[in-house]
């Protein structure tokens, strides 16, 4: 298989090559949309890791670090592919379903209020 990077992989593409991967193992009879959703949100906890109790300054440090940067690649993966194949699982669009919620956090976070701000929307 060809090497991808996000300029030439479309999401239908890395659907497809995850959904390959997941059908030669015999995966999908353990790819429930609870067990998906669990290992995402431990994979995002195994993201996290490398960030904790670090500042906002110090995570970019960490992150530029090229050994550092190598191990968060993989856990940023981890992360991709649980929810490429929740996608899968489930038969949700991804693409269409980030467009939805662009769509409704402009309305709740319009330019004007929300541009330099961190609050919730219900605080602007």
């Amino acid at each position: 298989m060809p090497a991808l990077t996000d300029s030439t992989a479309t999401v239908a593409e890395l659907k497809a090559r995850l959904l390959a991967f997941v059908r030669e193992r015999d995966w999908e009879q353990f790819h429930a949309p609870k067990n998906l959703s669990m290992a995402l949100a431990a994979e995002a906890g195994e993201l996290m890791e490398h960030f904790l109790w670090a500042t906002p300054q110090q995570s970019r440090a960490i992150v530029a670090d090229p050994k550092k940067r190598a191990k968060i690649a993989h856990e940023l993966a981890d992360v991709v592919i649980y929810a490429l194949e929740f996608a899968n699982a489930t038969g949700l669009d991804v693409a269409a379903a980030i467009e939805t919620k662009m769509t409704a956090n402009a309305k709740k976070y319009p330019v004007e209020k929300a541009r330099g701000r961190s609050e919730k929307y219900t605080e602007l």
